[in-house]
């Protein structure tokens, strides 16, 4: 018989859903728990097939060590498994927290209020990727030499820790940006179960916000005086837009190929993290390859990031997303879960080719 769109959906993230968590929690907590690189043995990356895009992936949760990752453990695998990542650097995100408050303060009261929204409302959540870039920071610390215990070198380490949090401080201001721009362009009333900013105070106001903030990020940014960190960051600007502007103007032949998913992905989610990893290892002084090794794992983190979010479109409630289930799909838009299902039910390339745009088609 013929088989639904939902139906085979649900088929596919029933497979992957557990194996997609597992690589997520694994990844963060095993990759940076009493971590160091060892430089001497960094192996080149294989390039692989992986989702039908052509690149260099590790999505085993053993990548680390094999690419000159090792971890010391203090506990069994099954503990270390069980490690919060989060409550690992728990102290210094609140210190980032209200600096980031701080950060967005402005004379005009209206601004002001609009600009520090997400950071009053706690929209932000954990601060994923707060969390992530501080983690890097202190694995790639690790690997610096040992130096004499001094004030100098003590006062280096307490200098290099205030800039690598500067690079987390702009990474998620450049986020609360983007989620401010997007909530206006999807025309969303709500983000993560409280109303949207562009809900309350208007579409220009909402814009306006997101400008002020990546100015702040950019003056932040700028503070830094290393240019190639400059160029990283205001890199992911670029893959925003053009990650928006893929998403919008999406061919029916496109909406159906995962390698063009997986470039927008990069832009619109992992080019962030990617690039927001990297300039960490620059500042910390660490060669080219232990730069484009935490540039990897940012992006595959970044694209794992996303492909459980999708499954969780499907898979998740609307108590547990903030939003209903299938928002995706309402809006046209076309994620893995469905592209996967495509691969094994071709009778579906018809109602995702058009994105969902005929009555009934969601349901279908």
């Amino acid at each position: 018989g013929k088989m639904s769109l939902r139906c085979a959906v649900k088929k596919i993230c029933q497979k992957s859903v557990s194996h997609s968590k597992l690589f997520s929690s694994a990844t963060i907590a095993s990759a940076f728990r009493h971590t160091h690189i060892n430089q001497t043995s960094l192996i080149p990356p294989t390039p692989c097939k992986v989702l039908g895009y052509n690149g260099k992936f590790w999505l085993e949760t053993n990548a680390f060590h094999d690419f000159g990752f090792q971890a010391h453990r203090e506990s069994s695998v099954t503990n270390e498994e069980q490690v919060d990542p989060f409550t690992l650097v728990a102290d210094e995100l609140g210190v980032l927290a209200n600096r980031l408050r701080l950060m967005v303060v402005t004379e005009i009261p209206k601004l002001a209020t609009a600009a520090e929204y997400f950071f009053k409302m706690g929209v932000e959540g954990k601060r994923f990727r707060p969390t992530v870039l501080l983690l890097m920071a202190s694995s790639l610390t690790m690997a610096i030499p040992e130096m004499a215990a001094n004030s100098v070198h003590e006062g280096f380490a307490k200098e290099l820790r205030l800039r690598q949090q500067r690079i987390a401080e702009i990474t998620e201001m450049i986020h609360v940006a983007s989620l401010l721009h997007d909530d206006v362009l999807d025309d969303a009333e709500t983000r993560r179960g409280i109303s949207s900013l562009n809900f309350i105070m208007g579409n220009k106001l909402a814009v306006l916000a997101g400008d002020f903030l990546l100015s702040r990020a950019s003056v932040a940014l700028a503070s830094l005086k290393d240019t190639e960190v400059v160029e990283l960051l205001s890199k992911v600007l670029e893959h925003l837009v053009t990650g928006e502007i893929m998403q919008m103007t999406t061919s029916a032949e496109q909406c159906c190929s995962m390698e063009y998913y997986m470039q927008k992905t990069f832009c619109k989610t992992a080019s962030l993290m990617a690039n927001s990893c990297k300039a960490i290892a620059l500042l910390a002084g660490q060669p080219r390859e232990v730069a484009m090794l935490a540039y990897d794992y940012g992006r595959n983190l970044g694209l794992a990031y996303q492909l459980v979010d999708d499954v969780l479109d499907f898979t998740g409630t609307t108590a547990s997303l903030g939003k209903g289930p299938l928002s995706d799909m309402r809006q046209g838009i076309v994620t893995a879960p469905m592209l996967f299902a495509l691969e094994e039910f071709p009778e579906l390339h018809g109602v995702i080719s058009r994105r969902f745009k005929n009555p009934g088609d969601v349901d279908y």
